[in-house]
């Protein structure tokens, strides 16, 4: 059974840095696609950034582009997003999301009903 636990969220006055990490564990898909989402409440799940575990080919929400960055370590099986110049808008409980399918188009992994695991979440608080 896949695990996925994230860390690293927290409080950060905007302009600020955060990096969240995600430990993954138990899966046997050889190339998943690994996505980070975000939510507010009363809104729906926001696709942040996504990457291929094999190539580590990277994609994110125009949101996001130049700001946040995707990372895996396949020797310690985690993934990472850094995210820097935070905004008040960038304010919600992030996720991490494992796809255990690969080969699709990258507007395929930005929906939440295309993963196959979740995290429990991490709460980012950007204070202006």
């Amino acid at each position: 059974q896949v695990q996925l636990v994230e860390s690293g969220g927290g409080l950060v006055q905007a302009g600020g840095s955060l990096r969240l990490s995600c430990a993954t564990s138990g899966g046997t898909f050889s190339d998943p696609v690994m996505g980070w989402f975000r939510q507010v409440p009363g809104q729906e799940r926001e696709f942040v950034a996504g990457i291929t575990w094999r190539a580590a080919n990277t994609y994110y929400a125009e949101a996001v582009k130049g700001r946040f960055a995707i990372a895996r370590d396949n020797a310690k099986n985690t993934i990472s997003l850094q995210m820097n110049s935070l905004k008040p808008d960038d304010t919600a409980v992030y996720y991490c999301a494992e796809s255990q399918t690969s080969r699709n188009p990258w507007s395929y992994y930005t929906r939440p009903g295309n993963y196959d695991y979740w995290g429990q979440g991490t709460q980012v608080t950007v204070s202006s």
